[in-house]
């Protein structure tokens, strides 16, 4: 929607919003503790945050419902308006809904619901060639090269090409872009490399002892367990005559 909203308009100042999930990192406090009064740690920037920064736009968060007032305002019209619109015009696909929205509803509202600014100077300003929207715009993670040059990322494994092998990268990090079609990117110290997906390594699997085969002739053969104490605490022992006259007799 982002990416859509600047290739229409370009990038504007700021944007004001909710305090959402997708705009900044929740600061985890225990049960029995009070987050009023503390200093916030510093937390690293969730995605939107990341790209917001990248495209030099400010984001201002609304700090109670009446600053949300207006959105929330246009949500309860939205849901009204908007939803009988559509039935009276028989939208029934995605395509009309769009086309109704473009033609019909947002030329409405701003013709009758719109406060006219102090300023109309349009305050958006254009996309630079230094705006790769496919880059910004994706989920960017950082890994670490490992010493066969290759990167491990949600379980899959990418060699860097040869070609692109650099002094000193192994060990280093390099930034993984998983763009919003799928496709993975590596990028190491501004530059992007060419990568390719590896397959994994098939672990060996240890030869299962054989069953039932044959000894090799000449083999010298094991000798036999003995048997001398089965059933030795079932046997009667001698009495005391009988033990001294065996041990007698032996010596």
């Amino acid at each position: 929607m982002l990416w859509a909203y600047l290739k229409r308009f370009g990038r504007p100042l700021a944007f004001y919003t909710d305090k959402a999930g997708m705009f900044q990192v929740a600061v985890k406090t225990k049960r029995d503790q009070e987050r009023e009064g503390r200093d916030r740690p510093e937390m690293p920037p969730t995605q939107i945050a990341r790209a917001l920064r990248e495209l030099g736009i400010v984001w201002i968060p609304a700090h109670s419902p009446q600053a949300k007032g207006r959105v929330e305002r246009q949500f309860l019209t939205a849901q009204d308006r908007l939803v009988k619109g559509m039935r009276v015009a028989q939208v029934r696909t995605i395509e009309q809904a769009n086309a109704y929205l473009e033609e019909e509803y947002l030329p409405w509202w701003n013709r009758a619901l719109v406060a006219q600014p102090a300023n109309a100077e349009d305050a958006h300003r254009r996309l630079g060639q230094e705006h790769d929207l496919a880059a910004i715009l994706s989920h960017v993670e950082q890994r670490e090269v490992i010493n066969n040059y290759t990167v491990r990322y949600q379980g899959k494994l990418y060699q860097i090409d040869r070609r692109d092998v650099r002094v000193g990268m192994r060990k280093a990090k390099v930034q993984v872009q998983e763009r919003l079609d799928g496709t993975i990117h590596l990028c190491f110290q501004g530059q992007y490399l060419r990568i390719r997906r590896c397959a994994e390594p098939v672990k060996p699997v240890g030869t299962p002892p054989a069953v039932g085969q044959p000894k090799r002739p000449g083999a010298p053969k094991l000798p036999k367990k003995s048997a001398w104490m089965e059933n030795f605490f079932q046997r009667p022992s001698p009495t005391l005559e009988e033990a001294i006259r065996i041990s007698n007799a032996r010596s």
